[in-house]
């Protein structure tokens, strides 16, 4: 098959894909929310009784992932054990439970005439997502998507190509068991990148596209996509450790940050340090770290009170590690750790560590990152912590969502109006508009 002929296959492949997805939105808009409760529940149920079949072809990916050099962090995300499994069968269960947000109706306003106006909650419509490594995104978006009474197309990576495609059968198979169409969710059957392409400038069938990866994957969305874009970005997440901290607490929060698990967006990157609490808290916390297996970086003042520490460089503020390696950096004051999170964080998570509420204040009010956390780890950045459930991603827009994606974040407001056989330009409210 010569190159053009692979491109021509792979364009009416995807035209197939939207065709379906756009047919499968149309029905989802009546879908009720006792039948999308029972697709999830059946999905859930199918993964338990395919638990043995997942873990083969998981393995699969797994292998294939150790030859190709794939780091550590990467492969933790790739795996499917048991608790990987048992964490996307209680998701199911828990998306399953909650309100369904379609047909919700916000504040009713009545108008001079009698006319009663509101907004209504519906689908975005054809969601494509595109992601990296986690098959765990695979269950969670498209639990998420139907839900909220979306169709998608999900395109994972290479890399869990087998995952993907057993579990997008388990998805298939639950949807059909409810009634729903199976076409609802469809998951990108080739490894082809030309795929990704396609998705992204697919206008006509798809209305957003969500892409879950790394730095590579977003730069090339961005340039390329002409549907709009949901950006799941880097976390390059800094905790913050205020003058008016307690020791214990930012200790026990900083060990959290960096070592709950290296391989999640949430994980803290970089520690600031304020100068006059540094020498008897850096110290201990880098005790701790060292002999959890963390590698420290730090600037000067950092290295004159933690001489194992090496060098970090301008790149190493800029970095989102996922390993088990931490940037450290003491700073004069509150408005200097600010202005550090400024330049180099990626506008994920930030937290602060102090008593002083004015100081927790600022600090929330003037950090310009999708969430900002007071005396707590980075790494609840998570829907299921913010009471959300599942989460599509971490979005950093400013438009539309930001923040964990869950829910309602998949869905948009259309205005309804009711009245009793009003007529514009009679009686009270009339204008020339």
């Amino acid at each position: 098959m010569t190159q053009l002929d692979k491109q021509t296959d792979t364009h009416a492949a995807m035209q197939a894909f939207g065709r379906r997805a756009r047919d499968a939105a149309r029905q989802m808009r009546n879908a009720s929310g006792e039948a999308k409760a029972r697709a999830l529940r059946a999905m859930a149920r199918l993964i338990e009784e395919r638990s043995e079949t997942l873990k083969r072809d998981n393995a699969i990916d797994l292998e294939a992932a150790r030859r190709n050099g794939l780091a550590d962090a990467m492969l933790d995300r790739l795996a499917l054990g048991d608790k990987a499994l048992s964490g996307m069968m209680n998701g199911l269960h828990q998306i399953a439970a909650m309100a369904d947000p379609v047909g919700s109706l916000g504040p009713t306003t009545t108008r001079p005439n009698g006319m009663r106006v509101a907004q209504m909650r519906v689908p975005l419509g054809v969601i494509g997502i595109i992601y990296e490594s986690r098959p765990n995104v695979t269950i969670d978006a498209a639990a998420l998507c139907l839900k909220s009474g979306n169709a998608t197309i999900l395109r994972g990576g290479s890399e869990a190509f087998h995952s993907n495609q057993a579990l997008g059968a388990i998805i298939q198979q639950g949807l059909a068991e409810a009634g729903l169409p199976s076409h609802a969710v469809q998951v990108v059957d080739t490894t082809d990148r030309a795929a990704v392409g396609e998705m992204v400038t697919m206008t006509e069938f798809i209305d957003v596209i969500v892409p879950r990866g790394g730095k590579g994957l977003i730069e090339r969305l961005s340039r390329e996509a002409r549907v709009p874009l949901i950006k799941h970005l880097d976390g390059n997440c800094h905790v913050y450790v205020d003058t008016a901290a307690n020791l214990d607490r930012a200790h026990d929060i900083a060990v959290n940050a960096k070592t709950y698990r290296y391989g999640i967006c949430g994980t803290m990157e970089t520690l600031l340090v304020h100068q006059d609490i540094a020498g008897s808290f850096l110290p201990r916390v880098a005790a701790t770290l060292t002999a959890k297996g963390v590698e420290l970086r730090g600037c000067e003042r950092t290295r004159a009170l933690l001489p194992g520490a090496l060098p970090a460089t301008e790149e190493d503020w800029r970095t989102e590690y996922l390993e088990p390696i931490l940037a450290i950096r003491i700073v004069d004051d509150i408005g200097q750790a600010m202005e550090h999170i400024e330049r180099y964080s990626s506008q994920h998570t930030e937290s602060i560590v102090t008593e002083d509420l004015g100081a927790a204040t600022r600090f929330q009010r003037e950090v310009d990152s999708s969430s900002v956390y007071v005396n707590l780890p980075t790494c609840f950045a998570d829907g299921f912590e913010y009471g959300l459930g599942a989460e599509i991603g971490i979005s950093t827009n400013r438009l539309h969502a930001r923040g964990p994606v869950g829910l309602e974040g998949l869905t948009t407001m259309k205005w309804v109006l009711t009245g009793e056989g009003q007529l514009r330009g009679q009686g009270a409210g009339a204008c020339s508009g």
